[in-house]
């Protein structure tokens, strides 16, 4: 079996900043700042998938288990968890002007031995139809590639959430095959596109 080049230590860890200091000083975009989930945003959280819940519940098979305030805040404190384990580094997406929460954008099922990661993400209905998930997954990927130090990002959307898949095809994303009945959403089978970029990809 042939080694890894010497330029990629096989071996290299991803490096998973601590959340206390991104929460300080958190990624910013042209409109916006990406913040490490925190139990204090539970609430928000709540506000933000309950007044959106028929919008998306078409796509995200949790939103229907997301039905208490409650439950939105041990969402938080398992992204605070699953951050400090290395599993996933999920951010809350704030207005800059505002600080009002508008969505969720993560890196989730880090894998540190092959330097993977999947992108998920959301927006709230009122935050749509402006280019805002575009900018925060975008400075998301950047986040991932040059701080983390991720090889490959992985990301899947339904084969008819044309938004979805405009937003992939926006960030540069390769296509890569069809995974059939991926994933159970209410009553409905979807089949995923599946997409990936590497850190060696030319935009």
């Amino acid at each position: 079996m042939p080694s890894a080049p010497a330029s990629v230590p096989a071996t290299q860890p991803l490096v998973i900043p601590l959340r206390t200091g991104l929460r300080r000083s958190p990624v910013e975009t042209s409109r916006l700042l990406l913040v490490p989930i925190d139990a204090p945003d539970g609430q928000e959280l709540w506000e933000a998938v309950d007044g959106s819940r028929w919008h998306l519940e078409r796509w995200l098979p949790w939103v229907p288990y997301n039905n208490t305030p409650e439950a939105s805040l041990r969402y938080a404190e398992a992204c605070a968890v699953d951050w400090d384990a290395g599993r996933a580094l999920r951010f809350a997406i704030r207005d800059k002007t505002s600080k009002g929460l508008l969505g969720v954008v993560g890196l989730d099922a880090c894998v540190h031995l092959h330097r993977s990661c999947e992108l998920g993400y959301w927006l709230r209905r009122d935050a749509v139809g402006r280019g805002l998930m575009t900018e925060a997954a975008n400075g998301l990927l950047q986040f991932g590639f040059t701080r983390v130090g991720l090889h490959r990002i992985r990301c899947a959307a339904a084969t008819d959430n044309l938004p979805s898949l405009r937003v992939i095809q926006r960030l540069g994303f390769h296509f890569e095959g069809i995974a059939r009945q991926a994933e159970l959403v209410g009553s409905r089978w979807l089949d995923h596109a599946l997409f990936a970029r590497l850190a060696t990809d030319e935009r």
